[in-house]
Parts: C-alpha cells; structure tokens; sequence
C-alpha cells in the first residue's frame, strides 16, 4: 500500500498554519535585517538633517517604515501564483490612479503628483514602478519567448509608453526616467535580441533633439547645470555646488552627528530628501557612506541570487526589474548629489524622508522576498 501523505488529512485550517509555517522558515530575514539597517542609518541622518524642532517627521517616516516592513511581510507570504495572476489587474489599478491624478490630483511645488484617497495621500507614478515591473515579467512569461525582436516589444513598449506619457505630463522627469530604466532592464533580461538592441542605440540618440523640445525650461537647466555649475552658483547651480562642498568637506570621518556646517547653516536645499546623502558624507565621512553603500551592495547581492534561483521566468523577470528599481534609484541619487548626473528628483531607497517612495520600495521588497520563499533551492510550496 503507497504512503499516504498525512497534509491530506490536515483541516483547512491547519493546512494553512502549515503552509505558513513553511514560508516563515523560508523568509529572507537576513534582506529583512539589511533592509532595517538601511532605515536605522536613514533615520539618524534625517534627524541630524532637520533638527530636533521637527522630530515629528522622523516619528512619521520611522511609522512609516514600520507599516512598509509588516507589507512586505504580508506580501511575502503570499500564495506562489498570485501576483502572475493579478499583475495585469493591478497594473491597471495604478494606471487609473495616476490618469486620475491629471484631473483631480493636489499640486505642490509645481507639479500634480499626489492623490487624495481618503486620510492617505499617495503619489501613484511611485507605485507604477512596481506596477510596470509586473505587467511586463507576466506578458514575457506567457509569451515565452527567448529572443526578442522589435515586433515582440510593440505592446510592451505601449504598455510603458502610456504611464510615461502621464507621468511627464504632470510633470516627474525622474520618476519618468525610472520607470523608463526599470522597463529596459525587464525586457533586456526578457531576451532582447542584438538586433534590438542595436536598434535602440541608434534611435535614442537620434530622438534626443525631439525630447529636448519636449522638456520645460527648468529640466534643461538641470541638464546644462550638470556641465556649468559653476555658471549660475547662485541660481541652477546651487544645489549642485553646496551639495559637492558637503560631501567634499565630510573627509575620512567626517564632521561628526550634527555637525555639519552645510545643513546645519541652510546652505544645502532639500537636505531631508533629496540631497540626505550629501548631509550623511558631511557629518559621517568616507566611512558613514561606505557604510551605506556596504548595506546596498548586500541586498543587490541577495537580489542577483534570488534571481538567478527564480523558480521560473515569471520570477527571473520580476525580480530583475525589482532589483533594477532599487539599483538605479541609489546610483542615479549619489550620482546626483556628487555632481555625476542632473539633478531629477529621486530619493535615496530608505534613507530619503517620503511615504510613497518607502512603500514602493518595500513592497519591491516585498514581492522579491515572494520569490525567495518559493525559489528553486526549497521546491514546490505546499
């Protein structure tokens, strides 16, 4: 007589304990704590960068991380098909909240980001990154085809063109760069052939003249900022100027916890958000940003790994977008802050002070773990 498998008379309810059980013991705790780390460091930087008079906001972005870490948890956990299920259906969810934001959406500094739902107030060209990511790991996976030539990237390009569109619309340069730089890498791991690619190197350069027509005055400044600083010190090429001396001036161990003369003198803009990095390199050195840096390296690391131990295309493509959202947002930062790239708006992942950005890099997180827990190297989830 065959072994009978004793989960076959497990009660519903047990079995889902059982399951549970599984995918805890399978969790990526050691991402869970690089992940805190990361946050810990963002939360002792953000202090020193807007005084103790406005504690408040760390209280708010420390809330925040909390509610970010038991979502990640809980998406995790999940069932192993749900999100290929669903991909196409919450892609379509955060479009309709970022086409949304175009009619009713509240406007700040200048741009119609944000949306009210409720007490909550989200900013859904964040959440499309991850959105995007989705719809495009399920349209290859079903497509399943490994060399991919222009005609297969025609509804896929449609795909990212439309939020694009909309997001640049309100207008996000570098939100619109980053759903941009996410989508290539899905669809090179998705298996662009040569021949594509090729393409793509000839037709961006020859496009450049149309898009730089295409962008406000404001973002061309940043552009030409980037090469002259030096050309408008007091104008568009402040931030870029106080940002450099902050990090210069930091040395090997920098100035000490709230002792940077930049921020601490109002001389750096946007030191809670944008430029945090630049007040960590002042009052932490060469060894506080290497410190960082060591944490960031180490949860790309256990990203490649995930990937590489995807139990599926599905998993291989979502996690090589998701790693590609959290690589690019902290070199396109740092490269930012130092004087390597225009200055466009994106935060730094955990350290930078802002909801949306915290929740969309979480529930990245979050989804990455998913793969994790039912990768290759554990088998079939029960």
């Amino acid at each position: 007589m065959p072994p009978t498998d004793s989960k076959n008379f497990l009660s519903s309810e047990d079995a889902v304990a059982l399951r549970l059980r599984e995918r805890l013991a399978r969790f990526p705790w050691g991402l869970l704590f690089l992940l805190s780390a990361a946050a810990c460091m963002g939360f002792v930087v953000l202090y020193s960068a807007v005084g103790k008079h406005n504690v408040g906001m760390l209280v708010s972005q420390a809330m925040r991380f909390g509610v970010s870490l038991v979502l990640m948890v809980v998406l995790a956990l999940a069932n192993e098909k749900v999100y290929r299920r669903y991909a196409y259906l919450v892609y379509g969810l955060i479009l309709t909240m970022l086409a949304a934001v175009a009619v009713i959406g509240d406007v700040g500094m200048g741009a119609r980001r944000w949306l009210e739902i409720g007490p909550v107030r989200l900013q859904p060209s964040e959440l499309m990154k991850v959105a995007v990511v989705l719809a495009l790991a399920r349209y290859f996976h079903d497509q399943s085809v490994t060399s991919l030539r222009l005609r297969d990237v025609v509804l896929p390009l449609g795909m990212i063109g439309v939020p694009l569109a909309l997001i640049v619309h309100q207008p996000d340069l570098g939100t619109a760069v980053m759903v941009a730089i996410i989508s290539g890498a899905v669809i090179f791991v998705a298996g662009l052939s040569w021949h594509a690619v090729l393409a793509v190197v000839v037709i961006v350069p020859a496009s450049m003249p149309l898009l730089w027509n295409l962008l406000h005055d404001y973002q061309r400044r940043r552009i030409t900022t980037l090469f002259f600083p030096e050309e408008d010190p007091l104008g568009a090429g402040y931030h870029i100027i106080q940002s450099k001396i902050a990090v210069g001036s930091g040395g090997l161990a920098g100035k000490g916890f709230m002792g940077g003369s930049q921020s601490h003198l109002d001389f750096l803009p946007e030191r809670h958000t944008d430029f945090i990095f630049s007040v960590l390199a002042e009052e932490w050195g060469f060894l506080g940003a290497a410190l960082l840096l060591l944490v960031y390296g180490l949860i790309t690391l256990r990203g490649i790994t995930v990937a590489v131990l995807a139990r599926d295309r599905f998993g291989l493509l979502l996690t090589s977008g998701l790693l590609s959202l959290f690589l690019f947002q902290v070199i396109i930062n740092i490269g930012m802050v130092i004087g390597l790239l225009p200055v466009v708006g994106i935060p730094l992942p955990l350290v930078s002070y802002g909801g949306s950005s915290m929740i969309t890099i979480m529930l990245a997180m979050g989804l990455l773990a998913h793969v994790s827990i039912h990768s290759k190297q554990y088998g079939r989830a029960v």
